[in-house]
């Protein structure tokens, strides 16, 4: 985080802290060390491990990845009292570039109801454990949590007076995913232009889904001159989640020429870290989920189809390739047309005799009708059928009287099996 370029973006992945903090999610040191590697394939700038006072696995998980990873900030989480900050240190301070990361509320909701003291405690207290922990790592990140329901003014005084106890970087969370992206954008504008000293520090944000805005709000804060972005592989996290490492990035990448902001990510790691994530949690990813879901760049409208296969410019705006993925996805269903019918045979080097081509077609459509998805297997079932003289699959089956119109039966056992199958692999692995 030493690029003095004005338009770089640095990723913070906090899915080893935050997105392990899902419920129901557990994650142990093999696993989290994993992760921690292929993040480092995937070239984020902070990696935070964990929460090391919660629990003797979290601290001896942030350790081992402290120890074992290189190029890559190692952070961790602490409440602003000695014993957490005393933890995160013992826990990480072998890495190749530490930081300690402070969390103190800033709302008047959390300060009252939650820590019950006053305002003047709360930045006591934060002032105090920041130049505590600036004594022990030369990079202290604070993060006065719920920034989006707090008192702007008292804000900006809390992130003057960190800055000047020694915090290198202020991070503006939106903890409980409240704020629309003018507003969150405008809290972090001020942030930065308000707060004397703020030059002396790099500004970051961390935002949850609640509303379906984290990558939205931190759009708005990048757009307000915030160039640190916390966020979790699939979006994973408290609640509703957080910012999508994969959709900021990719949005980043896209539209880079509009936005003019960049960041070091390997793009093409995404899938891959996505899949693993995915696996280690024991957590599909959903099917329609931005970049990273089964059917991300998968195409089962006709009208689509016909215009992927013509150019994928048509639909795509990225390429599949870009992610790690080899193709896009054409699904065929009854919604499918000629085009992607043939395209498919074709695929699988099927030819069919002209007079055979509509018997076939006809035949796709019944069993179309039938299925979800029309399989590779079925297609060369329909091919052979309509090669046949009678138009009949001669497969040694038995068609228990269910032939209509001289076809086969439109389903079997098999099918039905492979199609679960198939379902199930879509949905976990993509």
């Amino acid at each position: 985080m030493n690029d003095k370029n004005p338009d770089r973006v640095f990723i913070f992945d906090t899915t080893l802290r935050d997105g392990e903090q899902s419920p129901g999610f557990h994650l142990d040191a093999n696993s989290k060390l994993r992760i921690a590697r292929q993040l480092e394939k995937l070239g984020v700038d902070v990696i935070e491990a964990g929460f090391p006072i919660s629990s003797p696995g979290d601290f001896e998980s942030c350790r081992r990845i402290a120890r074992e990873i290189r190029g890559v900030t190692v952070t961790a989480l602490a409440r602003a009292v000695r014993e957490d900050i005393d933890a995160v240190w013992a826990a990480i301070k072998e890495a190749e570039t530490p930081q300690i990361h402070i969390v103190l509320s800033v709302s008047d909701v959390h300060i009252d109801r939650k820590l019950g003291m006053t305002r003047e405690q709360v930045l006591k207290r934060g002032a105090e454990m920041v130049a505590y922990a600036r004594s022990l790592c030369d990079r202290v990140q604070y993060s006065p949590e719920d920034s989006g329901r707090a008192d702007p003014d008292y804000l900006v005084e809390t992130v003057e007076k960190m800055i000047a106890a020694g915090a290198t970087v202020i991070n503006i969370p939106d903890t409980t995913g409240y704020c629309l992206p003018n507003e969150f954008g405008e809290i972090v504008r001020r942030a930065i232009t308000e707060a004397r000293g703020s030059e002396n520090a790099l500004f970051s944000v961390h935002c949850h889904n609640d509303l379906g805005l984290a990558v939205a709000n931190t759009m708005a804060a990048l757009e307000a001159g915030a160039r640190r972005v916390e966020c979790t592989i699939n979006g994973i996290g408290e609640r509703a989640g957080n910012t999508s490492l994969e959709e900021i990035v990719m949005l980043l990448n896209v539209r880079q020429a509009k936005l003019g902001l960049e960041c070091g990510v390997n793009t093409k790691e995404i899938t891959r870290t996505s899949r693993l994530v995915a696996e280690l949690t024991g957590t599909p990813v959903q099917p329609n989920k931005a970049v990273v879901g089964a059917n991300a760049f998968a195409h089962a409208s006709g009208i689509h189809q016909d215009g992927v296969l013509k150019d994928r410019l048509n639909y795509e705006i990225m390429k599949p390739e870009d992610v790690g993925l080899s193709d896009s996805r054409i699904v065929l269903t009854a919604r499918s047309g000629r085009h992607a019918f043939h395209h498919r045979l074709g695929r699988l080097g099927i030819t069919l005799a002209d007079g055979k081509v509509e018997g076939a077609w006809q035949r796709f459509l019944q069993v179309a009708d039938t299925k979800k998805e029309v399989t590779d297997e079925d297609l060369r079932k329909i091919a052979a059928a309509a090669s046949e003289p009678n138009g009949h699959e001669t497969n040694g089956n038995e068609t228990n009287g269910h032939e209509t119109n001289g076809h086969p039966p439109v389903t079997d056992q098999l099918h039905d099996h492979n199609h679960v199958a198939d379902t199930l692999r879509h949905l976990i692995f993509g």
